[in-house]
């Protein structure tokens, strides 16, 4: 968390210059359940020392400068598993800030609008958390999923839900945690073999798994799912209940070892992992972030 909170500090202090007196203001989400950050860019046009219309050209140049320094923190922030953040990465020379302004400039953005009382001007921007997952995925061949020598029958499923909406125990510790989302969650059974990891993604894949909430399993149709799970994990999806979790923070799940069988006793199951038809049912309030 300190290494974290000094790349934070040294960005800061990199983008005084440029700011001067200028009021300028981030907020926004990170919102997993859509792979987005969503980030609003707020500058006082008075602070500034800007009025309209002469000014605006130098307030749009100003809040280009500021999104792309203040998103940075957010970014660092993320998740990339149990043990890593981005920061972390950087800290250990696995990505670069560099590669953090490609994504950032990677977002769909909106054009600068004025408030209506026209003392703000303020852009908006949406960045895809899949992009930042498609760059860490660097691996040139899957790894292979783990088999089994006493296969059990188990139907063909075309995709798999774990839901873990609840808190659960922690595996090795007399506690309960609320499991929480990552890039690249683990999932284990319940005698600790390790059932996925990103390794086993086939190559050009680009999101390990897909958050939801419990409404979208729920809803008034045949497989009960929303468009959007269907979209992974198709109408007859296997349905697993985690366990526990498992991992420095718990964003790795652990299911039981009968479950775990019905997906590695056949080559089509094995499949839905290799190919990322994986839905992980959390809480409402761990799949979105504000800042």
């Amino acid at each position: 968390m300190k290494r974290v909170l000094s790349l934070f500090i040294l960005i800061l202090i990199a983008g005084l210059p440029v700011f001067g007196q200028a009021d300028i203001g981030i907020s926004g989400s990170v919102e997993w359940d859509s792979m987005l950050i969503k980030a609003t860019v707020t500058l006082d046009l008075s602070s500034a020392g800007l009025r309209l219309p002469a000014g605006r050209t130098q307030a749009e140049s100003i809040l280009r400068t500021g999104y792309t320094t203040l998103i940075q923190p957010g970014i660092l922030s993320l998740r990339v598993d149990s043990s890593s953040t981005v920061a972390d990465l950087i800290e250990r020379g696995e990505f670069t800030l560099a590669e953090i302004d490609i994504l950032a400039n990677s977002a769909n953005s909106v054009a600068p609008a004025l408030s209506p009382d026209m003392r703000y001007m303020f852009t908006t921007h949406t960045i895809s958390i899949a992009n930042l997952s498609s760059a860490l995925l660097r691996h040139i061949r899957p790894s292979p999923v783990l088999r089994t020598l006493n296969p059990v029958s188990t139907a063909q499923y075309t995709g798999i839900i774990i839901i873990a909406s609840d808190e659960l125990p922690v595996h090795g510790m007399r506690s309960t945690a609320m499991p929480i989302p990552c890039l690249f969650p683990k999932i284990w059974d319940s005698d600790m073999n390790l059932i996925y990891d990103r390794n086993m993604l086939e190559t050009g894949k680009t999101v390990m798994v897909k958050y939801s909430t419990t409404q979208n399993i729920f809803q008034n149709n045949p497989s009960g799912l929303s468009p959007e799970l269907r979209e992974i994990a198709g109408d007859r999806p296997l349905r697993i209940f985690a366990r526990g979790v498992f991992g420095i923070n718990p964003t790795d799940l652990i299911i039981d070892r009968n479950d775990a069988l019905l997906i590695i006793s056949s080559e089509e199951n094995r499949r839905l992992l290799s190919q990322g038809k994986v839905a992980i049912i959390l809480n409402q309030s761990v799949l979105v972030t504000n800042y």
